[in-house]
Protein backbone atom coordinates (compact mmCIF):
# COMPACT_ATOMS: atom_id res chain seq x y z
CA UNK A 1 0.00 0.00 0.00
CA UNK A 2 1.48 3.20 -1.04
CA UNK A 3 2.48 5.59 2.13
CA UNK A 4 0.17 9.18 1.48
CA UNK A 5 3.66 11.87 1.48
CA UNK A 6 2.78 15.45 3.59
CA UNK A 7 2.06 18.08 1.63
CA UNK A 8 2.82 21.87 3.06
CA UNK A 9 0.72 24.65 2.41
CA UNK A 10 0.22 26.94 0.32
CA UNK A 11 1.84 29.69 2.83
CA UNK A 12 5.05 27.36 3.14
CA UNK A 13 8.26 27.02 1.41
CA UNK A 14 10.63 24.84 3.24
CA UNK A 15 14.08 24.26 1.59
CA UNK A 16 15.65 21.62 3.62
CA UNK A 17 13.87 19.19 6.31
CA UNK A 18 16.06 17.50 9.39
CA UNK A 19 15.28 15.45 11.80
CA UNK A 20 17.21 15.34 15.30
CA UNK A 21 17.18 11.11 16.42
CA UNK A 22 18.14 9.11 19.36
CA UNK A 23 17.71 5.30 20.03
CA UNK A 24 16.74 6.05 23.30
CA UNK A 25 15.76 8.70 26.16
CA UNK A 26 17.78 10.89 28.14
CA UNK A 27 20.73 11.33 25.54
CA UNK A 28 19.96 15.05 25.35
CA UNK A 29 18.15 15.04 21.67
CA UNK A 30 15.79 17.91 22.41
CA UNK A 31 19.06 20.31 23.57
CA UNK A 32 21.27 19.04 20.42
CA UNK A 33 17.59 20.09 18.76
CA UNK A 34 18.04 23.58 20.24
CA UNK A 35 21.35 24.31 19.75
CA UNK A 36 21.35 23.74 16.11
CA UNK A 37 18.45 25.28 15.51
CA UNK A 38 20.23 28.40 17.47
CA UNK A 39 23.96 28.11 15.80
CA UNK A 40 22.06 27.62 12.34
CA UNK A 41 19.39 31.33 13.16
CA UNK A 42 23.39 32.59 14.19
CA UNK A 43 24.28 32.15 10.27
CA UNK A 44 21.30 33.77 9.23
CA UNK A 45 18.94 30.96 8.34
CA UNK A 46 15.36 31.00 8.76
CA UNK A 47 14.70 28.03 10.67
CA UNK A 48 12.17 26.11 12.26
CA UNK A 49 11.26 23.48 14.91
CA UNK A 50 8.76 20.85 14.44
CA UNK A 51 8.49 19.05 17.92
CA UNK A 52 7.54 15.95 17.13
CA UNK A 53 8.08 14.29 21.02
CA UNK A 54 4.49 14.57 21.37
CA UNK A 55 4.37 12.95 24.42
CA UNK A 56 7.60 14.23 25.99
CA UNK A 57 7.66 17.75 24.61
CA UNK A 58 10.72 20.12 25.81
CA UNK A 59 11.33 22.24 23.19
CA UNK A 60 9.25 25.41 24.47
CA UNK A 61 10.25 25.29 27.97
CA UNK A 62 13.91 25.61 26.60
CA UNK A 63 13.41 28.52 24.71
CA UNK A 64 11.18 30.13 27.16
CA UNK A 65 8.04 30.33 25.37
CA UNK A 66 5.22 30.42 27.43
CA UNK A 67 2.66 32.46 24.80
CA UNK A 68 0.77 29.41 22.91
CA UNK A 69 0.09 29.52 19.12
CA UNK A 70 -2.87 30.43 17.27
CA UNK A 71 -4.89 30.35 14.07
CA UNK A 72 -5.40 32.65 11.03
CA UNK A 73 -8.71 31.36 10.07
CA UNK A 74 -7.02 28.75 8.01
CA UNK A 75 -3.78 27.60 9.86
CA UNK A 76 -1.84 27.35 12.45
CA UNK A 77 0.50 30.20 13.69
CA UNK A 78 3.72 29.01 15.25
CA UNK A 79 5.23 30.84 18.64
CA UNK A 80 8.59 32.53 17.74
CA UNK A 81 11.88 32.38 19.92
CA UNK A 82 13.52 35.19 20.72
CA UNK A 83 15.78 35.39 17.73
CA UNK A 84 12.82 34.36 15.81
CA UNK A 85 12.94 30.91 15.15
CA UNK A 86 9.76 29.27 14.49
CA UNK A 87 8.49 26.57 17.18
CA UNK A 88 5.18 24.49 17.01
CA UNK A 89 4.69 21.94 19.63
CA UNK A 90 1.66 20.28 21.54
CA UNK A 91 2.73 21.81 24.55
CA UNK A 92 1.62 25.38 22.25
CA UNK A 93 -1.83 23.97 21.88
CA UNK A 94 -2.81 22.60 25.64
CA UNK A 95 -4.42 25.01 28.30
CA UNK A 96 -2.31 23.04 31.00
CA UNK A 97 1.34 21.99 29.76
CA UNK A 98 1.84 19.84 32.27
CA UNK A 99 -1.66 18.01 30.98
CA UNK A 100 -0.26 14.46 29.63
CA UNK A 101 -0.97 13.78 25.95
CA UNK A 102 -2.89 10.29 26.17
CA UNK A 103 -2.77 9.71 22.56
CA UNK A 104 -2.61 5.72 20.33
CA UNK A 105 -0.16 5.61 17.44
CA UNK A 106 -2.69 7.07 14.75
CA UNK A 107 -3.31 10.18 16.53
CA UNK A 108 0.34 10.88 17.25
CA UNK A 109 0.89 10.56 13.19
CA UNK A 110 -2.30 12.60 12.92
CA UNK A 111 -0.70 15.35 14.85
CA UNK A 112 2.53 15.06 12.86
CA UNK A 113 0.97 15.75 9.73
CA UNK A 114 -0.84 18.65 10.86
CA UNK A 115 2.22 20.34 12.33
CA UNK A 116 3.80 19.87 9.39
CA UNK A 117 0.54 20.23 6.76
CA UNK A 118 -1.44 23.17 8.74
CA UNK A 119 1.14 25.04 10.13
CA UNK A 120 1.85 28.80 8.62
CA UNK A 121 5.56 27.99 8.31
CA UNK A 122 6.26 30.82 5.90
CA UNK A 123 9.68 30.74 4.33
CA UNK A 124 12.43 28.51 5.89
CA UNK A 125 16.12 27.28 5.00
CA UNK A 126 15.63 24.50 7.52
CA UNK A 127 12.73 22.71 9.47
CA UNK A 128 14.55 20.54 12.13
CA UNK A 129 12.06 17.83 13.43
CA UNK A 130 12.32 17.16 17.05
CA UNK A 131 11.99 13.13 16.92
CA UNK A 132 10.77 11.29 20.21
CA UNK A 133 13.41 8.65 20.92
CA UNK A 134 13.45 5.19 19.77
CA UNK A 135 11.85 4.02 16.23
CA UNK A 136 8.20 3.79 16.82
CA UNK A 137 5.02 4.76 15.23
CA UNK A 138 6.46 8.46 15.05
CA UNK A 139 9.36 7.56 13.69
CA UNK A 140 8.11 5.85 10.99
CA UNK A 141 5.01 8.26 10.09
CA UNK A 142 8.14 11.34 9.85
CA UNK A 143 10.72 9.04 7.75
CA UNK A 144 7.99 7.40 5.36
CA UNK A 145 5.52 10.77 5.13
CA UNK A 146 8.23 13.63 4.72
CA UNK A 147 10.30 15.35 2.62
CA UNK A 148 13.43 14.19 5.16
CA UNK A 149 16.77 15.35 3.55
CA UNK A 150 18.80 13.45 6.43
CA UNK A 151 19.50 13.32 10.23
CA UNK A 152 21.49 14.37 12.42
CA UNK A 153 21.83 11.43 15.56
CA UNK A 154 22.27 12.34 19.24
CA UNK A 155 24.54 9.40 21.65
CA UNK A 156 26.21 9.81 24.81
CA UNK A 157 29.42 7.64 25.68
CA UNK A 158 27.92 4.50 27.56
CA UNK A 159 28.43 1.34 26.23
CA UNK A 160 24.35 0.70 26.18
CA UNK A 161 24.27 3.63 23.92
CA UNK A 162 26.73 2.39 21.42
CA UNK A 163 23.83 -0.70 20.57
CA UNK A 164 20.93 1.70 20.64
CA UNK A 165 23.07 3.91 18.31
CA UNK A 166 23.32 0.59 15.65
CA UNK A 167 19.30 0.60 15.80
CA UNK A 168 18.89 4.07 14.88
CA UNK A 169 21.90 3.68 12.20
CA UNK A 170 20.29 1.04 10.78
CA UNK A 171 16.37 2.24 10.45
CA UNK A 172 17.74 5.01 8.79
CA UNK A 173 19.14 2.78 6.40
CA UNK A 174 16.14 0.68 5.79
CA UNK A 175 14.16 4.06 5.13
CA UNK A 176 16.88 5.15 3.16
CA UNK A 177 17.54 8.65 5.03
CA UNK A 178 21.18 10.01 4.96
CA UNK A 179 23.53 10.36 8.35
CA UNK A 180 24.06 13.87 7.94
CA UNK A 181 25.42 13.74 11.30
CA UNK A 182 26.59 12.16 15.21
CA UNK A 183 26.56 14.15 18.34
CA UNK A 184 27.71 12.39 21.54
CA UNK A 185 26.33 14.52 24.05
CA UNK A 186 27.47 14.60 27.68
CA UNK A 187 30.73 13.01 26.22
CA UNK A 188 33.54 14.98 29.05
CA UNK A 189 33.76 17.36 31.84
CA UNK A 190 36.48 19.93 31.83
CA UNK A 191 37.10 21.22 35.05
CA UNK A 192 37.04 24.68 35.28
CA UNK A 193 39.71 25.83 38.23
CA UNK A 194 42.36 23.27 37.21
CA UNK A 195 41.20 22.12 33.40
CA UNK A 196 41.43 18.43 33.91
CA UNK A 197 38.72 16.37 31.75
CA UNK A 198 36.88 13.52 33.34
CA UNK A 199 34.65 11.41 31.26
CA UNK A 200 31.96 10.97 33.57
CA UNK A 201 29.67 8.81 31.96
CA UNK A 202 32.70 6.46 30.17
CA UNK A 203 35.49 6.94 27.48
CA UNK A 204 34.04 8.23 24.13
CA UNK A 205 33.13 6.38 21.76
CA UNK A 206 32.21 9.25 19.04
CA UNK A 207 35.22 8.14 16.78
CA UNK A 208 35.01 4.45 16.98
CA UNK A 209 31.04 4.96 16.10
CA UNK A 210 31.40 7.61 13.51
CA UNK A 211 33.85 5.35 11.86
CA UNK A 212 32.23 2.05 12.05
CA UNK A 213 28.82 4.07 9.95
CA UNK A 214 30.74 6.09 7.92
CA UNK A 215 29.70 9.25 9.59
CA UNK A 216 32.29 12.27 8.72
CA UNK A 217 30.23 15.07 10.64
CA UNK A 218 30.50 14.80 14.58
CA UNK A 219 30.99 16.59 17.70
CA UNK A 220 31.34 15.56 21.30
CA UNK A 221 29.81 18.17 23.76
CA UNK A 222 30.92 19.03 26.78
CA UNK A 223 29.39 18.64 30.33
CA UNK A 224 28.74 22.31 32.11
CA UNK A 225 26.61 23.58 34.59
CA UNK A 226 26.07 26.26 32.60
CA UNK A 227 24.20 24.19 29.77
CA UNK A 228 20.59 23.06 32.65
CA UNK A 229 20.53 26.67 33.96
CA UNK A 230 20.37 28.07 31.11
CA UNK A 231 18.07 25.74 30.05
CA UNK A 232 15.81 25.41 32.81
CA UNK A 233 15.14 29.48 32.59
CA UNK A 234 14.05 29.04 28.45
CA UNK A 235 17.71 30.86 27.21
CA UNK A 236 18.86 28.35 25.47
CA UNK A 237 19.49 30.26 22.46
CA UNK A 238 22.13 32.23 24.46
CA UNK A 239 24.08 28.71 24.56
CA UNK A 240 27.18 28.16 22.04
CA UNK A 241 29.64 25.79 21.80
CA UNK A 242 31.87 25.13 19.16
CA UNK A 243 31.60 21.67 18.53
CA UNK A 244 28.33 22.85 17.45
CA UNK A 245 29.38 25.56 15.00
CA UNK A 246 31.38 23.45 13.33
CA UNK A 247 28.72 20.32 12.84
CA UNK A 248 25.91 23.03 11.39
CA UNK A 249 29.06 24.50 8.87
CA UNK A 250 29.45 20.98 7.65
CA UNK A 251 25.59 20.49 7.34
CA UNK A 252 24.87 23.34 5.29
CA UNK A 253 27.58 22.64 3.08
Amino acid sequence: MAIEKFKVNENSNIKNVIGVISGKGGVGKSFVTSLIASELKRQGKSVGILDADITGPSIPASFGIKELAHSDGKNIIPSITKTGIKVMSVNLILDNPTQPVLWRGPVLGNAISQFYENVNWGELDYLLIDMPPGTGDVALTVFQSMPIDGVVLVSSPQDLVSMIVAKAVNMAKVMGIRILGLVENMSYFKCPCCGEVAHIYGPSSLDSEAEKYGIENKAALPMKEDFARLVDAGNVEDIEIEEIKELVKNLMR
